[in-house]
């Protein structure tokens, strides 16, 4: 059987131009690490109003076999930048698209966004095997 190759990196340190579909996986086999990484400057649209929804990510997961490579992740989430959807919409949407790309054993991506009109909104949404944020800690003044 032959060797398996290294990993070598596809977007880190090179110069990508725009947003990218599927974010690259680095191989993991040291066992359970609880990840967390925070996105600034999330951007989306409004699908009534036209207008951008700025906010921030939380993506916590347990790896099974993969980790993300930070810097596919940011160009994945350059791809939500013109597309429409309701917050809720879009943080259930990038998780389920984030937990068929590389599987993990558990996955939590909550979405904070910027107040508009005098509310502020956190949708979270939870998966895996085991959850890691579970939905009742969401404040029971949350717009969701």
């Amino acid at each position: 059987m032959p060797a398996k190759k290294p990993y070598k990196p596809k977007y880190l340190g090179k110069s990508v131009a725009g947003p990218i579909d599927r974010v690259e996986l680095i191989p993991w086999k040291k066992g359970d690490v609880e990840i967390t990484l925070d996105c600034a400057e999330f951007t989306t649209i409004c699908p009534v109003t036209g207008q951008p929804d700025f906010g921030t990510l939380e993506i916590r997961y347990v790896p099974r076999a993969s980790i993300v490579e930070t810097k596919s992740l940011k160009l994945y989430l350059q791809g939500f930048r013109n597309r429409k959807g309701f917050n809720e919409e879009i943080v259930a949407a990038l998780a389920d698209d984030l937990f068929a790309q590389f599987k993990p054993k558990s996955l939590d991506v909550t979405g904070r966004y910027n107040r508009r009109g005098g509310s502020v909104l956190r949708a979270a949404l939870c998966g895996g095997e085991r959850e890691i944020h579970k939905r009742s800690s969401i404040p029971s003044n949350a717009s969701i």
